[in-house]
């Protein structure tokens, strides 16, 4: 891979394979916690309640620490090296684990890990944004090696639950945490993107930058706000099919057909990018998002089931390809790690909105409450759309032409 840029100096060696692992193992981790930390808990016999608390508390403090650390990423000479701090203060939270049984040790200690983890994702995918916007990767086939972990890893989780149950969660969490570390050794040093030399005003303009630009930030709200949508599923989608009547393999492959189709369009990603533009991608993940949520309650069987979480591919994937292609043009090399926090905070903020919004609505109206998701999908869709709006048609924040939208 050559640099579009004369100027600019080649990738890396082995960009891409190590971008991969950079995805792979920290999503991979995610893979263990997300689906099988509740397991754990329920293992060392908390209430509901108690379990309802240590999972959320930790949600609000990733949100906010995110962002806070992506900007601390970007003043740094060499941003990698935010991994090593993240992967290794996650890795002692784990090992702690290993002793903690009371309700406010493991609360303070899953906070703790949410903290010191949360920056670890959007700061490889600042650095994965950077290999697309100096040497034209595409950035699907670096983010899919993310979902392959994730599937790798719970597939590999359930299998030791099912042989020695949830206590062994810590012990293999610890050894995921470590592979993060070997992670942060090989990911891509980048350095600083060197800039011509610029006026004071300019400069000034610089450094505010994408923090200023409402057009930028409407965009991310309006893609959190319909990846929200997907609040209800996550929570209760599995209690909605049990209640179907389907067995515990039947869930499972259809939770993993949501997967595999990420999977497949992260791979098209170039493909598809050469015909459709960001905002079309974005448009339509909204818009199937919102025939997916309608369509959830009614019994359509198990096939019906299987191509309606096919449709995950537009309503997860194309959002977030869309989202970090405009990253691409709007923001400044400079402030991607920020940028990718804040995206990070809002999605977060957004999902953790909805997920309290739909166990009001799920207690009180069951799956008849699945079609409030779609709203969530016409609110981004609007707002993306007055996004496209705002968006100046000249000289975008990336250095790029703007598309019309």
């Amino acid at each position: 891979m050559t640099p579009a840029n004369p100027h600019e100096l080649p990738p890396p060696r082995h960009f891409q394979l190590r971008c991969a692992l950079a995805y792979a193992a920290p999503i991979g981790v995610n893979g263990i916690i997300l689906p099988y930390f509740p397991v754990w808990l329920d293992s060392l016999r908390f209430s509901d309640v108690e379990i309802g608390v240590i999972l959320a508390l930790p949600m609000i403090v990733r949100i906010i620490a995110a962002p806070v650390v992506g900007a601390i990423a970007d003043r740094l000479q060499e941003r990698a090296n935010v991994l090593y701090w993240s992967g290794g203060l996650s890795l002692l939270t784990a090992i702690a684990l290993f002793v903690a049984t009371g309700f406010w040790p493991v609360l303070i200690i899953y906070s703790l890990q949410a903290a010191v983890f949360a920056a670890y994702v959007p700061v490889v995918d600042s650095m994965a944004v950077s290999g697309v916007r100096r040497w034209g990767f595409q950035y699907g086939a670096l983010r899919v090696w993310g979902s392959v972990g994730f599937v790798v890893m719970s597939l590999l989780m359930g299998q030791l639950i099912g042989l020695w149950g949830g206590g062994i969660l810590p012990l293999v969490a610890a050894i995921a945490f470590a592979f993060t570390l070997v992670a942060a050794y090989v990911a891509p040093r980048l350095g600083r993107k060197r800039q011509r030399p610029e006026t004071a005003a300019q400069g000034r303009r610089l450094a505010w930058g994408a923090w200023g630009r409402l057009d930028l930030h409407l965009l991310m709200i309006g893609a959190s706000i319909a990846q929200a949508g997907h609040a209800m599923f996550y929570a209760f989608g599995a209690i909605h099919w049990q209640e179907q009547g389907f067995s515990g393999t039947e869930i499972g492959i259809l939770w993993s057909t949501a997967v595999i189709a990420e999977i497949m369009v992260f791979f098209a990603s170039g493909i598809i990018a050469r015909r459709l533009t960001p905002w079309t991608m974005m448009r339509l993940g909204c818009a199937v998002g919102v025939l997916r949520w309608m369509l959830f309650p009614m019994p359509l069987g198990f096939a019906g089931y299987l191509a309606l979480q096919s449709m995950h591919a537009f309503t997860f994937t194309f959002l977030h390809i869309g989202v970090q292609h405009k990253l691409v043009e709007m923001v400044q090399e400079e402030q991607e790690s920020s940028m990718q926090g804040i995206y990070f905070f809002y999605n977060g903020a957004f999902l953790a909105l909805a997920t309290l919004l739909s166990g009001v609505l799920y207690k009180y109206y069951g799956a008849a409450s699945f079609p409030a998701m779609a709203i969530a999908a016409v609110a981004g869709l609007a707002t993306i759309a007055l996004a496209a709006r705002l968006q100046p048609q000249r000289s975008a924040a990336g250095g790029k032409t703007v598309e019309p939208s």
